[in-house]
């Protein structure tokens, strides 16, 4: 525990660390797993120490949206925001490949927010992170049209997967867009044309230039 907490978090002051392994757990959530529900409680604040976490959020009748992703060294703000406040999710999360993550008790949060410097700047740095993925997201669906939040999305899983070579079908990006398969299979079928993209087998998607290299 102590040399997970020091590789994913070293800002953090050394008894802050020995806090975190004397009163945290450490939780490992498979691919697919769900680590926060729609209207569910917090009873811990998650920091993600390895793996990849999706942020969605949900509609009345259970479709998803893709929000952001929560990668190592970050915290759920919303975990800490409702944690705080005890209010009920209004976002889901599932893990998109096995995570490890630190399950911090809500009783720890106050206390350290007026104990150490460290905790104080990461909780506000991961407000305003987070804030900004909102803002940026928000700004794709208001405001532009479709191949364009399709180019946003793909543009968005190469920055934080660090590869140019995805891994998804076009009913998953459907579902996480709220469009149709036929949409996307004919504005990926567009982007392909348009040489910005390739399109392999296997559900893989070559990203060649979607025209912020």
């Amino acid at each position: 525990m102590d040399n997970i907490i020091e590789e994913a978090f070293p800002q953090f002051e050394t008894e802050l660390k020995r806090e975190l392994t004397e009163k945290s757990e450490i939780r490992i959530f498979k691919k697919g797993e769900v680590l926060m529900k729609t209207g569910q409680y917090f009873r811990s604040v998650l920091l993600i120490v390895t793996g990849l976490i999706k942020v969605y959020r949900e509609d009345e009748e259970g479709n998803e949206f893709f929000m952001y992703y929560l990668q190592p060294g970050q915290a759920c703000a919303l975990s800490m925001i409702c944690a705080t406040r005890h209010k009920a999710s209004e976002l889901m999360a599932k893990a998109d490949k096995e995570s490890e993550v630190i399950m911090v008790p809500l009783e720890m949060m106050d206390a350290w927010m007026l104990k150490y410097k460290s905790w104080y700047y990461f909780v506000l740095e991961n407000y305003r992170a987070r804030f900004n993925e909102l803002l940026s997201t928000i700004d794709h669906i208001a405001f532009r049209n479709m191949d364009e939040r399709l180019v946003f999305y793909l543009q968005r899983h190469r920055e934080t997967l660090k590869t140019d070579i995805l891994t998804v079908s076009n009913t998953e990006i459907a579902h996480e867009l709220n469009s149709s398969r036929e949409v996307i299979s004919r504005l990926m079928k567009k982007l392909a044309e348009k040489g910005m993209i390739r399109l392999l087998k296997n559900q893989q998607i070559q990203i060649l230039s979607l025209g912020a290299d």
